[in-house]
């Protein structure tokens, strides 16, 4: 019983502090961006720096590997990596990487 008020009281506060709400903030992503991924593309045109520039990432018909530009398949290249790109699965927090997709969004 005492671990279930525990674990009651953690819950209420989480949803409290907005903590699990958990919403993707692109101002956050700006920021991983241009820590981790500026470096190597453009995030304001289409050229190429050493990966594809990211402008209209979302509004383009398909992503360098022919793939459509959905939320999971963006995540998906991020996890993965390939083509030169490294794997970003274990060097970014999934809230970290949902920021960039955010962000990503706003281009």
């Amino acid at each position: 019983m005492h671990r279930l008020l525990v674990l009651a009281a953690c819950t209420a506060f989480a949803a409290g502090s907005g903590f699990a709400a958990g919403k993707p903030d692109a101002a956050k992503g700006k920021e991983a961006f241009q820590k981790q991924c500026a470096v190597c593309h453009n995030a304001d045109s289409d050229q190429k720096k050493v990966g594809p520039g990211l402008k209209a990432l979302f509004k383009k018909d398909k992503l360098a590997n022919g793939k459509k530009p959905t939320e999971g398949n963006v995540l998906s290249k991020i996890d993965e990596g390939g083509n030169g790109m490294p794997a970003y699965k274990d060097m970014l927090s999934a809230p970290e990487k949902d920021d960039v997709v955010a962000y990503l969004k706003t281009l």
